[in-house]
């Protein structure tokens, strides 16, 4: 196998212990770069830098090498990657591993998947993966370590159809602890109580986004089933959202 040219980035910053491990990772199969936030960028969505400049510095990572860290966004981070840190050669994007898992509806929201998403845009293939631990409960890297490595592997030699990204999902465990590996479709997960109304000690009242998880069944073949049945979810996700069981309905409205 001819060794690759790796972009790696994330939205936990460029600090994280997720985004080392991701860097250890594919660092057998070529040359890893490291572009990521210079802070923490977690629900920043499909967000871009217009109003102001964009700067890049090198870092030392915990491991001694170098790496770029930017005051831009996770998209930000494979622009510049791209283009500047990389000249434009890129075989692969790999967003993560991120603490927190990436289900459903929530990689709209998601830094983490945006950056796979940037990466599909330039047409490379791209990846995000998640580690699916609780807010209070430590990460386990071992499996997405693993599963990171063996999927760059396969995407050398298997080429994903233009403009599109896998979104992938682990549980947090021992790669000998996972239940296996699912093909999943993208599944539902909204919040209940969202907002919490709050006092500070001036007695002005601020808001905090917050909320719980829904109760609900989801799809058996979807990505929240897959991680809670054990399994690594892996789910196809292209750009084009358009919703084409509407168009001829759509065609036929009165507008104009």
């Amino acid at each position: 196998m001819t060794a690759m040219r790796i972009l790696v980035t994330n939205d936990d910053g460029i600090l994280a212990e997720g985004l080392l491990m991701l860097k250890r990772a594919l660092e057998p199969l070529g040359e890893v770069f490291v572009v990521a936030p210079e802070r923490p960028r977690s629900g920043s969505g499909h967000s871009i830098t217009l109003h102001k400049p964009l700067r890049l510095h090198t870092v030392r990572l915990g491991d001694g090498s170098l790496g770029y860290s930017t005051n831009g966004t996770p998209s930000d981070c494979v622009t510049l990657g791209v283009t500047v840190v990389m000249n434009g050669r890129c075989d692969l994007v790999f967003s993560g591993i991120n603490q927190g898992a990436n289900l459903g509806w929530d990689v709209t929201y998601s830094g983490t998947v945006s950056a796979a998403m940037e990466g599909a845009i330039f047409n490379i293939p791209s990846v995000a993966i998640s580690v699916c631990c609780g807010d209070n409960e430590p990460p386990e890297y071992d499996a997405a370590f693993h599963f990171a490595r063996n999927l760059a592997e396969v995407l050398h030699e298997r080429r994903l159809p233009p403009h599109t990204l896998l979104n992938v999902n682990v549980p947090n465990c021992t790669m000998e602890q996972v239940k296996g590996v699912a093909v999943t479709r993208q599944g539902t997960r909204q919040y209940v109580d969202r907002v919490e109304a709050r006092v500070d000690p001036w007695g002005r009242k601020y808001y905090w986004l917050t909320g719980s998880l829904a109760n609900e069944e989801v799809p058996p073949d979807s990505d929240v089933a897959a991680i809670r049945a054990g399994k690594i979810s892996v789910t196809p996700i292209h750009l084009d959202l358009t919703a084409e069981s509407l168009l001829e309905e759509l065609r036929r409205w009165p507008l104009e």
